[in-house]
């Protein structure tokens, strides 16, 4: 079924309408069903895999199934189904619901419908630092009483889920992913492009590919809009000049704040918000910023790196520039300890620190270790799993230089669970690493690597577990099991 744009909003935001959705337990679609719930929808939908997630919606009294037949659809008859881009046409869901008539909603669409609803949309784009900014713009808006909508690619403990439904239709923030070109689906009144980075190599086969996909979601900005961009990426004045290109409207008149240190420039001039001092207390950064080149205020983040320094201003900015004050950043941001499985630290094992992180490219690794390196430790262990064969293959001479460098560096094997080439394997990088003269460990079992874990960690020891499922490892070393404490 093809319908218009005012034809599918109206279509899922109809208040009892139902809306199923298809793969409802991953970690975008079920924040999508808990809104769709929150404004009134009727919502089930199925997963062939339960987690917390899946959990969680029941609770709320979402029906969910495990196996995904045409009978589910048959049930429940909805008025539209959602799904992603994980889940093939010839899902027998999918084919049931093209069968009746049903429209089919693509998640990224769902979610930019979703944008065209608030009278503001704040949509954090960029390789690197999405959803650590995202969560930290959300919390800076709500110190504010801004009462935003907001939804994420991971769990934050202040919403103990996903999203955070607002009172009303004023403001949304998101972050928005390249994946895809999801993001080339969303509508923004203020967006930013955090950094450019080669990545998702399966969709973006060079780095020009990835320049001009974000130049794409540039030049969907009306020309009023904000645009927040770091003033010390060489990528973004290339990125700009083809969304010029793309929509010349919006040049010389989008409203572009940039961010940054004193050393950097910007179309010739020094960041709009600039951090003009920066140290680390045990790791973790304290900073000023000046705006227009007046003091703006002093902040401090629980959590470690320059890279999430980056990340807290243009948080501040895109909160800044929709009505949040200096202050409302300060408290937020001194209190925030980051999202789920973006530095995350489950506990302690045996007197060794285990953090949790989602770091899935290779300048993330080595912002990460940069980052680790500054927290007094004895042993660094140093744990990656690559995310897809496509990025683990195509980003190998990047995971290979990162890891390298790292003190006692473990791969696990691949995770994988939308590509069918399973033709590389991280023993290739492990072999690789261990040609540069680096004792490089390689598993291919989550449960042996774990077992080698218990046994060589030791008082003061840290170890960074980096990946999708391996961090997993990080809870059961730790006996975590709440998330949101």
């Amino acid at each position: 079924m093809q319908l218009n744009t005012e034809q599918l909003k109206d279509l899922i935001f109809k208040p009892n309408n139902k809306i199923y959705f298809v793969g409802i337990g991953g970690i975008s679609m079920c924040g999508l069903a808990e809104l769709a719930q929150h404004h009134g929808m009727q919502v089930a939908g199925s997963d062939l895999h339960s987690n917390n997630r899946t959990a969680y919606l029941e609770s709320l009294g979402i029906a969910i199934n495990y196996q995904q037949t045409a009978d589910n659809i048959e049930r429940f008859q909805p008025d539209a189904i959602v799904y992603t881009l994980a889940v093939p046409v010839e899902n027998p869901e999918r084919i049931k619901a093209r069968e009746l008539g049903i429209a089919e909603i693509e998640r990224a669409v769902y979610l930019g419908l979703l944008n065209r609803n608030f009278k503001y949309s704040i949509n954090i784009a960029g390789t690197n630092g999405k959803t650590t900014t995202t969560a930290m713009c959300a919390l800076i808006l709500l110190e504010q009483g801004l009462d935003p909508t907001v939804h994420l690619g991971a769990e934050l403990k202040q919403f103990k889920t996903t999203v955070r439904p607002g009172s009303n239709n004023h403001l949304m923030v998101s972050e928005a992913c390249e994946f895809g070109r999801s993001f080339l689906h969303f509508y923004s009144t203020t967006a930013a492009v955090l950094n450019i980075d080669h990545d998702h190599v399966d969709i973006f086969p060079t780095i020009e590919d990835v320049i001009y996909a974000f130049a794409e979601f540039v030049a969907l900005l009306d020309p009023s809009s904000n645009l927040v961009v770091p003033a010390f990426d060489p990528l973004i004045p290339k990125m700009l000049e083809q969304a010029y290109v793309l929509n010349p409207a919006i040049r010389n008149q989008l409203k572009i704040f940039s961010f940054g240190y004193p050393e950097d420039r910007f179309a010739g001039q020094k960041p709009d918000l600039c951090c003009d001092k920066l140290d680390f207390v045990e790791g973790y950064p304290h900073f000023r910023l000046s705006l227009s080149g007046e003091y703006f205020g002093n902040f401090n983040l629980k959590i470690p790196g320059k890279f999430n320094v980056d990340n807290a201003m243009a948080a501040i900015a895109c909160a800044y520039l929709n009505g949040a004050e200096a202050e409302a950043a300060r408290e937020a941001l001194a209190e925030f300890t980051g999202a789920e499985g973006r530095f995350t630290e489950t506990g302690y094992y045996n007197g060794a620190r285990i953090i949790a992180d989602y770091a899935h490219h290779p300048n993330s690794i080595t912002e990460t270790l940069q980052a680790a390196e500054n927290i007094p430790h004895n042993k660094l262990y140093t744990v990656f799993q690559p995310i897809t064969y496509s990025r683990a293959k195509g980003l190998a001479d990047g995971f290979v230089e990162a890891l390298a460098k790292a003190k006692n560096p473990i791969l696990m094997e691949v995770y994988d669970d939308r590509e069918k080439d399973h033709s590389f394997s991280s023993a290739i990088i492990a072999d690789r690493i261990k040609e540069k003269g680096v004792n490089a460990l390689f598993f291919d079992s989550l449960s042996e690597l774990e077992k080698y874990l218990r046994k060589v960690l030791d008082e003061g020891d840290l170890a960074i577990i980096m990946g999708q499922d391996v961090r997993t490892i990080a809870d059961n070393l730790t006996g975590r099991t709440d998330h949101f404490k």
